[in-house]
């Protein structure tokens, strides 16, 4: 595999592509009638091209996130990640604690995923997240890297404001 192979996105493409060819999506948790509320947009953050999430989680109504989630392919169809060790997230924050949660072609239920948390601060830095460190939320299915199909970078679980910038996303070895 070569790093062009690894490139998840370097927000190279116009916005919202990403370098995959999916595109970005904000989902708050108003689909489910909660009260949270952001916004998603693309910006410059400390001298940096930045995909930018910020708003208000809210535990109101059974509420709780905030989302800016991709699919691994344009189809939405599942890809082998199964080479590589894990996921590198370049990050800038507020210094709340963040989610990456991925899904795979194994899942059938919205709130199954496999979470990892990763701290933000005040300068950019890189985040990596071995899928070996990944736990499984509300599945028996184990983690399967070759049927990986969609991320998520999530506000979740308390009351807070959410000021989130990602500076890029790629696998490692």
């Amino acid at each position: 595999m070569t790093f062009v192979d690894a490139i998840i996105d370097d927000l190279s493409q116009p916005w919202p592509m990403a370098s995959n060819g999916a595109s970005w999506a904000l989902i708050a948790d108003q689909v489910m009638g909660g009260r949270s509320t952001g916004a998603m947009r693309r910006e410059m953050i400390e001298g940096r091209q930045a995909i930018t999430m910020q708003g208000e989680v809210s535990l109101e109504n059974n509420g709780g996130f905030l989302q800016i989630a991709l699919d691994l392919k344009p189809d939405a169809s599942a890809m082998d990640a199964s080479g590589w060790a894990g996921i590198e997230i370049d990050v800038y924050g507020n210094g709340e604690s963040y989610n990456l949660h991925l899904r795979t072609a194994d899942l059938t239920r919205p709130w199954q995923s496999y979470r990892q948390s990763f701290a933000t601060s005040s300068r950019w830095h890189t985040a990596p997240l071995a899928f070996a460190d990944f736990e499984a939320h509300r599945t028996n299915t184990p983690f399967n890297p070759g049927a990986l199909r969609r991320i998520g970078i999530i506000a979740i679980g308390r009351s807070f404001r959410a000021d989130i910038s990602i500076g890029g996303l790629r696998f490692y070895a």
